[in-house]
């Protein structure tokens, strides 16, 4: 399988491959070809992951499954943001990626042809603030950094300050400024509050950063919902279903392993260079919560974050339509069925 990140192979980079394989076998996930289940209607996939943000890390880990898949040509667009990561989704620049739901609902709104197929993990963003930060409702008047307007952070935080009764569009002083900026300004308290991802979050902490005001993976309601959304290009899915089903089989795969083996998940990320500290990702994999997928229902994250983003007057449509307009939920069901824990 050709990969966009792929290099020369080293002795690293191999047993790597060769523990995440041997992980998959003895956990019964090792990819088959399905007898009943005719080739994908392609072989080439291209899949949108975040650049910065580990998170996705079941989109890398995929890349064990897709051979067996039918896959054999197989790159890996990475984006710097989530707007950038949407828009490449929307483009058909990608096939099949993560998005954070809350902001693709108001792309779905808008006719972007995209569509959810599948939850895949609850919490993996946490708040940090100074010491002026004790809760959500104190962000009022604040000073808040994001990467955009728009994308993940922005959105998500706006879903939690109508939570408690804040208005987004006026109580907040946003500021758009990049990752490395953001740590800075918050450690120097030049700015309130920041959002903040894996393995961000796993430095913020190490370095004792601010503090966490809000973590998205324990703290409700926010843990009861999916926060990552495997999302397809409308089109794409449309035309390739034996693809997108295939595709999916093996991030469902992959979402499996990192549950169960999460060191194993964590150097398979750092051998194949997509994070740089080890420790960091260990600590990542551990806390996601990546086996909820066959539990939560994707549906009802859809309404909880259509409402939050309708009384942020960010969305004007109802949940029931955006639910009609922008997700497939067949593959998931099937695939559920099938990969029985």
């Amino acid at each position: 399988m050709r990969t966009q990140h792929a290099g020369g192979l080293n002795r690293r980079r191999f047993l790597g491959g060769l523990t995440l394989a041997r992980t998959a076998a003895l956990l019964g996930l090792q990819a088959r070809e399905v007898a009943a289940e005719p080739p994908p209607e392609t072989t080439t996939l291209r899949l949108v992951v975040s650049r910065d943000s580990i998170c996705t890390a079941p989109l890398f880990l995929a890349e064990e499954f897709l051979p067996s898949e039918g896959f054999t040509d197989v790159h890996y667009v990475k984006k710097e943001t989530t707007a950038e990561m949407r828009q490449a989704l929307a483009s058909t620049e990608g096939h099949l990626g993560t998005l954070f739901s809350a902001p693709s609902l108001i792309l779905i709104e808008e006719g972007n042809p995209l569509v959810f197929l599948a939850g895949l993990h609850v919490g993996c963003l946490e708040l940090f603030g100074t010491d002026r930060v004790r809760a959500v409702r104190d962000l009022k008047g604040k000073t808040v950094a994001v990467l955009d307007l728009g994308g993940s952070q922005h959105t998500f935080l706006a879903s939690m300050l109508t939570y408690v009764g804040l208005d987004p569009r006026h109580d907040i002083n946003w500021v758009v400024i990049s990752r490395p900026e953001a740590v800075q300004l918050l450690a120097e308290g030049k700015i309130d509050a920041y959002l903040a991802s894996p393995p961000q979050t796993q430095e913020l902490r190490a370095k004792q950063i601010g503090h966490m005001v809000v973590n998205t993976m324990m703290d409700r309601p926010w843990s009861q919902y999916f926060c990552c959304i495997a999302t397809g290009n409308r089109e794409f899915v449309r035309d390739h279903p034996v693809a997108t089903k295939r595709a999916l089989r093996a991030l469902l795969k992959a979402l499996d392993v990192c549950a169960r083996e999460p060191e194993r998940a964590a150097r398979f990320l750092v051998n194949k260079g997509h994070t740089a500290n080890y420790d960091y990702a260990l600590q990542a994999m551990r806390e996601i919560p990546y086996g909820q997928w066959r539990e939560y229902n994707p549906e009802d994250t859809v309404r909880f974050y259509a409402l939050r983003l309708h009384e942020a007057g960010m969305l004007k449509s109802s949940p029931q339509k955006i639910i009609a307009q922008g997700t497939d939920w067949r593959f998931l069901n099937e695939l559920r069925k099938e990969l029985k824990g």
